[in-house]
């Protein structure tokens, strides 16, 4: 639809126009779900949380947990990893956002802005 026009390929950058660092509003309807996104604005804040602190810090279940988390990392928007946990006795779940997640969140957050703005994204 012509929103690529004059900008240099591969660099999403535009010749000539100073990069103001603004977000560019999209919807995401991944995150957009109330438990994805409570979890990514907590992941957005910190460097890395145990999949037991974002249960509990939200009420979910284990399962509903892990449903989400799965989610968002199969859309590449967090990592997941396993590391040993204190006792070594068992692996613990560690989930961290992605450089992909954050542009994703900020883009998300920035199209909720501009809906209660009243833009018609």
């Amino acid at each position: 639809m012509g929103g690529d026009a004059g900008k240099v390929p591969g660099s999403g950058k535009v010749p000539g126009r100073r990069d103001t660092g603004a977000v560019e509003p999209r919807f995401d309807a991944v995150i957009h779900e109330p438990t994805r996104l409570r979890i990514c604005g907590l992941l957005s804040s910190v460097r890395e949380m145990r999949f037991a602190d974002i249960r509990e810090a939200l009420g979910l279940s284990d399962a509903m947990c892990s449903r989400h988390l799965t989610t968002l990392a199969g859309d590449g928007y967090i990592a997941l990893t396993k590391r040993p946990g204190e006792s070594t006795r068992h692996m613990v779940t560690w989930a961290a956002i992605t450089p992909e997640g954050r542009r994703a969140l900020a883009g998300h957050l920035a199209a909720l802005q501009a809906i209660a703005q009243g833009a018609v994204l």
